[in-house]
């Protein structure tokens, strides 16, 4: 596109970029919630990532595929896997995905129209009254911290291939039974 005829055709007149009289100081993390460093990591703090609360949408979509048994409730089966999701997803630094919350799911057997007794008495216990919230946070978080990192590092396909035959290893139930 050509310059307009009114357009001046030299740059004696034209403003050019100054500098400040002054130059602020550099940011620093001064408000009571920065964190200064790296995200603080240990028992309880969960796993940070983007966009977490996307997983509650994924929850909805999964809540009709999911079978509970007697004593189970599904908000609970809900409440425990989306943690697993959650750090699954923070370990790839990305928000969830369907594949996830998926694979928390099929690991606890919860996809399972008749899965293993055992399973089903373990989860039963582990997962109780975990839709009611914060008063279970420590039951929630037992649950995510039990699941080894080598099963979130697999695949959806990987864990659907060792499940049930391989439950107890998917979900570090052996670290929920000290417990």
């Amino acid at each position: 596109m050509s310059a307009p005829r009114y357009a001046p055709s030299s740059n004696e007149h034209a403003p050019f970029y100054e500098s400040p009289d002054v130059v602020p100081p550099s940011w620093s993390a001064t408000r009571p919630g920065a964190v200064d460093g790296l995200q603080p990591s240990g028992p309880f703090l969960g796993y940070q990532g983007p966009d977490q609360g996307f997983v509650l949408t994924i929850a909805e979509r999964l809540r009709p595929r999911i079978c509970t048994s007697t004593g189970e409730h599904i908000d609970d089966a809900i409440a425990g896997s989306i943690g697993i999701a959650l750090r699954r997803a923070s370990m790839f630094s990305r928000a969830p995905v369907v594949h996830d919350l998926t694979m928390a799911l099929t690991i606890w057997g919860w996809f399972d129209q008749s899965p293993p007794s055992a399973l089903v008495e373990i989860r039963r216990q582990a997962f109780a009254g975990l839709r009611h919230g914060a008063h279970h946070y420590g039951a929630a978080r037992r649950i995510v911290d039990a699941v080894p990192e080598s099963t979130l590092r697999a695949t959806p396909d990987q864990v659907a291939l060792l499940y049930p035959a391989q439950w107890h290893v998917l979900t570090g139930s052996a670290a929920l039974r000290a417990h």
